[in-house]
């Protein structure tokens, strides 16, 4: 495949967009798929302390079930190595985790007509990224095609402070909302917004492993009526998201 478009990727992109290769994106939607979620979020969380022994059943909640909720599985060489959750949040549909953790904040940009993704409940296998510190960049893939697809105004950022440099660095993020407790995680978490048009300006050209082609994001985030049936697995396509974008400079 070596061409134009694939020379421009070069060092940590490149390794990335090598990982990428072996990576693939599967909706969760049936109550098997969603213990295995479990499973790994409780992994996931335990070892960083933001979830207590024998708290396993309760990292599923009722906002994995929502009609904007998407719970998304990657997996690596058929394993299932991390997770993430996104809802698209509009007027009106305001289930999620920021709009319940800051509603002073959420609520009046939702009555002035703003949309959001709010990407929420990243787990990652602790084992597998401590080989492949690429695995974050991967799984919040799913919320950057979110993005696109649904033509929203901001990608929201629930995250500890010491993430705060991570979005502020990859995705432009500014704060919307300071440190609040939250006695559940038993931490301060902050509100953050990466403006989508500038994510669509700037991300792809920065990190073009984000990048996907519209059959992707479709087959990710489409309801089931659409596409009839529900794809097993979804492949990446940034690859060829950059041959395209090559091709029309």
């Amino acid at each position: 495949m070596a061409n134009a478009a694939q020379s421009e990727v070069t060092g940590f992109s490149a390794s990335v967009m090598r990982f990428l290769e072996s990576i693939e994106y599967r909706r969760i939607e049936n109550s098997d798929d969603l213990e295995d979620i479990a499973r790994l979020r409780y992994k996931a969380f335990t070892s960083v302390g933001l979830a207590r022994e024998n708290d396993e059943l309760q990292l599923i909640d009722e906002l994995d079930f929502k009609p904007n909720a998407h719970v998304m599985g990657i997996f690596f060489d058929e394993q299932l190595v991390s997770t993430i959750r996104v809802h698209h949040v509009t007027d009106a549909h305001r289930d999620g985790v920021a709009v319940a953790r800051f509603p002073d904040v959420m609520h009046p940009l939702l009555d002035a007509g703003k949309t959001f993704i709010d990407p929420v409940r990243f787990a990652a296998d602790p084992e597998i990224m401590r080989e492949y510190p690429a695995l974050p960049y991967l799984t919040l893939r799913v919320a950057t095609m979110a993005t696109v697809y649904y033509d929203v105004d901001f990608c929201l950022s629930v995250t500890k402070s010491n993430h705060r440099a991570f979005y502020k660095r990859v995705f432009n993020s500014i704060e919307l909302a300071g440190p609040r407790y939250v006695e559940q995680y038993q931490n301060e978490l902050e509100l953050h917004g990466a403006n989508a048009n500038e994510l669509k300006r700037s991300l792809f050209k920065r990190y073009p492993f984000f990048d996907s082609q519209p059959h992707e994001r479709k087959m990710m985030f489409a309801p089931r009526e659409v596409l009839g049936l529900t794809p097993l697995t979804i492949l990446p396509t940034a690859r060829y998201a950059i041959q395209q974008a090559s091709r029309m400079v």
